[in-house]
């Protein structure tokens, strides 16, 4: 892997770094990271690989925010984590983006897993998930206890899930893993 092309590898996983530090800080991924995000992946891949790069970045950029708008509508994911999403579809295209979200989803399950467990609210928290299910499935909102507007409710910074998640992902480039 060439120096420029080993730099612009690396810019995913710091632009998620800074998502994560941020979320875990104030559980908020602000509009001044992810909206510069989205056009410096788009300017990147656009630079690197022409009209063909262009298209990988806005398709990815696409794809990672129609795939998680749904959460969002039902206000289970914070429009900053849907918009990190975005952004990062922007730098990895469509194809490395799945398997960025699918890892992330892995270290955020496990994340909740310890939370929910250690707060001692395993139960309520199954149902609850089937509850948020069939507000999905039947095109409802979920009653307000269930929603990321519950102050009392489990929540876990997405955010840093996504940034292991991008990190473990970029390490796996450069060894040749993923």
């Amino acid at each position: 892997m060439g120096f420029l092309k080993a730099g612009v590898a690396v810019l995913p996983a710091f632009f998620a770094g800074i998502a994560g530090v941020t979320d875990w800080r104030s559980r908020r991924i602000p509009n001044w990271l992810t909206v510069p995000g989205v056009v410096l992946g788009i300017a990147v891949n656009t630079a690197m690989s022409g009209w063909a790069g262009t298209r990988e970045a806005v398709l990815g950029a696409g794809l990672g925010l129609l795939l998680l708008l749904p959460f969002v509508w039902i206000r289970s994911l914070g429009a900053g984590d849907w918009k990190l999403i975005g952004a990062l579809g922007a730098f990895l295209g469509p194809r490395h983006l799945m398997a960025v979200l699918f890892a992330a989803l892995l270290v955020a399950g496990v994340m909740a897993f310890v939370l929910v467990v250690y707060k001692q609210r395993v139960g309520q928290t199954l149902r609850n998930i089937l509850r948020m299910f069939g507000a999905l499935f039947s095109f409802h909102m979920p009653a307000a206890e269930v929603s990321l507007d519950n102050p009392d409710a489990l929540k876990i910074p997405f955010g840093v899930a996504v940034s292991i998640a991008v990190v473990l992902y970029t390490v796996g480039e450069f060894w040749g893993v993923t």
